[in-house]
């Protein structure tokens, strides 16, 4: 599983495994975890850089609207257990 490093608002690193991705209207989202474990914590970032950007720029949907519906994506993929 592919592990990818977040540079957080304060500076500092956190690193998560990606569970999986997806694109809804053109917006590219990812799945991610703190851990490999069955008791995980995980949560859905989106794609925020410029179209032009040469990096990636994700923020945590904090949206209860947004999070629901980019929820229910993920919950319908076969290899994704969630609980919410």
């Amino acid at each position: 599983m592919e592990k990818i490093k977040f540079q957080l608002e304060d500076g500092t690193e956190a690193e998560f495994y990606v569970e999986e991705q997806t694109r809804i209207g053109g917006v590219a989202y990812l799945l991610v975890s703190d851990s490999q474990d069955d008791e995980a914590t995980a949560y859905i970032f989106k794609d925020v850089s410029e179209d032009d950007s040469q990096e990636a720029c994700y923020e945590m949907v904090e949206d209860e609207d947004e999070l629901q519906a980019v929820f229910k994506v993920f919950e319908m993929l076969d290899d994704v257990d969630l609980e919410m």
